[in-house]
């Protein structure tokens, strides 16, 4: 929607708050403003020492909503047979990080990068998107490259990761332990977490060891992602086999058996339903994934956990295929490091 650097600020306003407003309107020097989607940007760009009003705007033409962005400058008196210029640029067309930087650094254009929904972690996200196009460059496709780039994030990641799932491994031993105690305390909740604790004390396991690690490695996973979903060099990029466009969602479905029944699933059955081959391999990898991990103490709690799996493949199944494959990529890797670790710990599988 309607957005725009003000004052070194990024301002986003909502289409809804500019039509109930009428008019929105700030002071700036420099910056830019425009009107942006996932993809695409129009952006008016005035010189960056001129001191404008920028406007969002709204009002109706024919019955249709229109919405408009502009600037304007202060009032310029000309004296007779003077001259005056004033510059101001027009941006059109994709959002492309190394063009917009470009852009802002020949034309001392501040942020402009920021068109790009770079999200809260963007000291990662965009550092996270360099690397991904340096090893497009050297793989030469864009899937390989989102699967060299999990790896080297899950290596760097390693000790932190290691640390987890070491401490998973310990609390998987204690299983057989909390499900007698559990069994013995059944009527008595806090008897039984008091003795659940004396055996944590025994066995010298911190619970939450377990989770701190997974909590510093979100904000990586989550602008890994955001790379995934905003860049629009992923837009039109083929993977292999019948993904060709890692930015739309696997065009297989499994209610014609993948193509071989010639029946058009995709344009008849609803869009949750669209279930295609690696929205399954992702759900797969995460069901086989949840295995390895201790079961929760609570049994509600427990078979929760279990349809985890089944709602998240119908959740990403209408995901970018490049999402899904770095998502059951990622499991895998994770898959194969705790199983390592496990094994190593004694732990059952």
């Amino acid at each position: 929607g309607p957005l725009g650097v003000l004052n070194g600020w990024l301002t986003e306003e909502k289409y809804d708050d500019v039509r109930k407003a009428g008019s929105i309107s700030k002071e700036t020097t420099g910056g830019w403003i425009g009107i942006t989607d996932k993809y695409w940007l129009v952006s008016l760009v005035p010189d960056s020492s001129e001191k404008v009003t920028a406007r969002f705007l709204y009002n109706q033409v024919a019955n249709s909503d229109r919405y408009q962005t502009d600037t304007m400058g202060a009032p310029v008196t000309v004296a007779p047979g003077a001259s005056v210029e004033n510059t101001g640029r027009l941006f059109a067309g994709a959002k492309q990080v190394k063009l917009l930087d470009s852009y802002s650094e020949k034309l001392n254009i501040k942020n402009f990068d920021l068109a790009i929904d770079f999200g809260w972690f963007y000291f990662l996200t965009k550092p996270f998107f360099y690397l991904l196009q340096m090893l497009h460059s050297a793989l030469g496709n864009m899937g390989l490259a989102i699967l060299a780039l999990t790896v080297l994030i899950k290596a760097a990641m390693f000790p932190l990761a290691n640390k987890s799932y070491v401490s998973m491994s310990k609390m998987k031993n204690l299983q057989p332990q909390m499900k007698v105690l559990q069994e013995r305390f059944a009527d008595d909740k806090v008897r039984l977490q008091q003795e659940m604790m004396a055996l944590y004390k025994k066995e010298k396991v911190n619970p939450v060891s377990g989770c701190l690690p997974m909590l510093v490695q979100i904000p990586v996973f989550f602008a890994l992602y955001k790379v995934l979903f905003v860049a629009i060099e992923m837009r039109h990029a083929p993977f292999y086999g019948w993904i060709h466009d890692l930015s739309a969602p696997d065009p297989t479905t499994v209610f014609n058996l993948f193509g071989l029944i010639p029946w058009d699933a995709v344009g008849t059955l609803p869009s949750f339903l669209h279930l295609g081959v690696w929205p399954l391999i992702m759900g797969v990898t995460m069901w086989a994934q949840q295995k390895l991990n201790p079961q929760p103490a609570d049994p509600v709690q427990a078979k929760m956990m279990n349809f985890l799996p089944i709602i998240f493949t119908f959740l990403l199944a209408n995901f970018a295929a490049g999402l899904v494959i770095y998502w059951a990529w990622s499991n895998s890797l994770s898959i194969l490091q705790q199983w390592v670790i496990m094994r190593r710990a004694g732990a059952k599988s």
